[in-house]
């Protein structure tokens, strides 16, 4: 878990006070901020191979993140809670936005190892039209759009009113 935390500081984004285990498929169905379960627990870890430990974090804590990350401050507003969590060793930050700048919804996933933070997921997406670029071939993860998972590739589907980060 103190992985977790690292991540929190490298990104410069503070948690709430949670720092929690979950059923992995309960956390990724939930588009709402978890819950605080208590503030002064230790750091959670997850025990069981189809939990996360996870950090809740509110959406503008990760505002600094994004404005430094693209370097144009403002560009990416946050929309939705961030997704902060473990899964089975690996570390991951996903994070839905609105790109002012190309007026659309945006959700980007990280994911972070020794050599540092890797975007795994870019989709891009509007009513209209849902673009992606997606590298999720070696996690166990996909991006859901429209009820059907996208692991890999780059291209367009139909739009969409929400994106979700789930288990493939």
């Amino acid at each position: 878990m103190s992985k977790l935390r690292n991540i929190l500081l490298g990104a410069g984004v503070a948690a709430v006070g949670a720092i929690g285990t979950k059923k992995a498929v309960d956390y990724f169905r939930n588009r709402d901020r978890e819950e605080v379960v208590d503030e002064n627990q230790p750091d959670a870890e997850a025990v069981a191979a189809d939990e996360v430990a996870y950090a809740t974090v509110e959406p503008s804590s990760v505002q600094d993140f994004l404005d430094k990350s693209f370097g144009n401050p403002g560009r990416y507003v946050p929309t939705r809670p961030p997704k902060i969590f473990e899964y089975q060793d690996d570390q991951y930050m996903v994070i839905w936005a609105r790109d002012n700048q190309k007026n659309k919804n945006q959700m980007m996933a990280f994911k972070y190892t020794d050599a540092g933070r890797k975007m795994v997921a870019s989709v891009g997406y509007t009513k209209d039209t849902t673009d992606y670029n997606l590298s999720l071939d070696d996690t166990d993860f996909a991006v859901e759009v429209n009820d059907e998972k996208l692991v890999s590739g780059q291209g367009e589907t139909s739009g969409a009113d929400e994106v979700d980060f789930v288990l493939a």
